[in-house]
């Protein structure tokens, strides 16, 4: 089997190392990819955005399937494309992306198939939000209800900023604020069938002890030591299945890859969020512990035979991802910066996940974007892992850059703890 991936960030050269150590897969294509997945696939130089261009490329490569790594292109129904050209595709169609390019959409859902998640108003002016701020009260939450690159979201103590971005916005979600710490949880579904992968966390705000703005995500972990032994088959039952069923009920069913961001509250498991495709930075420690051969894993999802295929199957060990950032990011990221390191962090261990990279002269690497890698360490326990990771970011060089010290640190010391509250998660 051939297989195209689309993107170009971290997520999908994670996807193409993954797809590579299929033994089925004899050949990896990424559109338009990054100097990483360069040195696993094919990089074609055609916008993922582009929906006839896509499916001309992928007839051309004569591949089995597309894998579509970001969100833009399934909500704009490049999927659909695909699959109108006779080839399967993994990844949702344009209708039912809305479960991530509409918070509110995604909140009718829950509601229908009786989905745990916070109260909320969708708010279309000032006015509007300024009642729902009033009516829920401080920790504000506010969220885009459109694509905002998982930079969409405002949760804060000052009124004056959840004014602000609500303002910025078309329309925005407003929520009661959900304690406790947050977990993703990845399934694998075709539409029927749901195979739900091990839950990991990632790490949203830009600095130390969860300081500062959210991000698009700074670090991540699996698995989660302190999360309850039966928490994926809880989710699977009280979330994923009914939202599946939901799906299909409406005459949209939902094929692909279903993220669902989570609250492990003081009033029990709640949704913060639906995505519909897989979580940067979560895929690329859980991919890394990932033994089911990914290619024939997606598509069978995407062909609709996944009732077929057996549980997934997992390494014993634990990983860690952590993300170097440029310089100004999450505002406006510096680049251009040369890489240095990269072949001496993998020489140590460490599995080096290129994201936002271009080609420079002379055969470098530079920066192109505001999350730059991420490093991933493996090992027997979080501890190890942790090691492996930041040895090998200590070990990349870029000006200005920066990353996180404390991914997976408070997980690491308190993996033996029985129970599960902020300090335990974070």
């Amino acid at each position: 089997m051939r297989v195209l991936v689309l993107g170009s960030g971290g997520r999908e050269h994670a996807l193409a190392l993954a797809l590579a150590r299929d033994p089925q897969v004899v050949e990896v294509h990424v559109a338009p990819g990054n100097p990483g997945t360069a040195e696993v696939a094919t990089n074609h130089a055609v916008d993922p955005l582009d929906g006839a261009a896509v499916a001309a490329l992928a007839a051309r490569l004569d591949v089995g399937l597309v894998v579509v790594g970001p969100e833009a292109p399934l909500v704009l129904g490049v999927a659909d494309a695909v699959r109108a050209h006779g080839i399967a595709c993994f990844g949702p169609s344009a209708a039912a992306a809305q479960l991530e390019g509409s918070k509110a959409f995604a909140k009718d859902v829950m509601e229908l198939a009786g989905v745990p998640t916070a109260a909320s108003r969708l708010c279309r002016d000032a006015d509007e939000v300024a009642a729902a701020l009033d009516a829920f009260g401080p920790p504000y939450v506010v969220k885009d209800d459109g694509l905002a690159a998982g930079k969409g979201v405002v949760v804060t103590e000052d009124r004056a900023e959840a004014l602000a971005h609500a303002a910025g916005c078309e329309r925005v979600v407003v929520e009661a604020y959900l304690d406790g710490p947050e977990v993703s949880l990845f399934a694998v579904t075709d539409g029927t069938t749901v195979r739900a992968m091990q839950p990991a966390q990632d790490f949203k705000r830009v600095g130390e002890g969860d300081s500062g703005p959210n991000t698009g995500g700074m670090g991540a972990y699996t698995p989660l030591p302190w999360a309850p032994a039966d928490l994926v088959e809880e989710v699977t039952r009280r979330v994923l299945e009914p939202t599946v069923a939901e799906m299909a009920r409406r005459g949209v069913p939902f094929s692909g890859l279903l993220y669902a961001g989570l609250a492990l509250t003081s009033r029990g498991l709640q949704v913060v969020e639906f995505n519909a495709r897989f979580g940067d930075p979560e895929t690329q420690p859980l991919l890394a512990r990932l033994e089911t051969p990914l290619g024939g894993l997606l598509h069978a999802a995407a062909t609709g035979r996944l009732a077929d295929e057996p549980e997934l199957v997992w390494s014993d060990d634990a990983a860690v991802g952590v993300v170097l950032a440029a310089a100004g990011y999450p505002g406006t990221p510096v680049t251009g910066g040369v890489l240095t390191g990269l072949d001496e962090a993998a020489a140590d261990g460490a599995l080096v996940v290129q994201a936002g990279t271009a080609a420079g002269a002379d055969g470098t690497v530079v920066s192109s974007g505001g999350r730059v890698l991420t490093v991933v360490g493996t090992g027997a326990d979080l501890t190890q892992a942790r090691g492996v990771a930041y040895a090998g970011i200590e070990r990349i060089g870029l000006p200005g850059s920066f990353y996180r010290h404390d991914i997976a640190a408070a997980a690491a010391r308190t993996a033996a703890a029985p129970t599960i509250d902020e300090e335990t998660a974070r």
